[in-house]
């Protein structure tokens, strides 16, 4: 069953947009919006609850076949911040960078989530 969508692709990719456009000045509903849509974005290319993948405050998702968790701590874990988020999903920033630059924190065998990112037709 492919993951429920909250945010309209249309809606969430405008706001992409106007974030791809100027990071520093984009309003804090869009970066809301664009870090909710890329979120269900890659839930729905990469199907799974192997990873919970978490942007406080704005979102989280469980994505990436493999074995799925239903109680307790994820034994996968990657966050990080919505900047940060954007960057890697629109390939402005790579996974081996932000992961090194302690920009983001991915614990677990199956957190790396470079081969995933970023996501083919976000960035334009």
């Amino acid at each position: 069953m492919p993951p429920r969508r909250r945010t309209d692709p249309y809606v969430g990719r405008a706001a992409l947009a106007r974030w791809l456009a100027d990071p520093d000045a984009a309003d804090r509903a869009d970066v809301r919006t664009a870090v909710r849509f890329t979120l269900e974005e890659l839930a729905a290319r990469a199907p799974g609850g192997a990873v919970e993948i978490r942007v406080p405050p704005d979102g989280a998702v469980q994505a990436v076949p493999g074995p799925g968790h239903t109680r307790g701590t994820p034994p996968n874990v990657v966050e990080t911040d919505p900047r940060t988020w954007l960057e890697l999903i629109t390939g402005r920033t790579a996974w081996v960078d932000a992961v090194r630059d302690g920009r983001v924190s991915a614990s677990g065998l199956r957190a790396d989530l470079g081969p995933a990112l970023p996501l083919e037709g976000l960035r334009g």
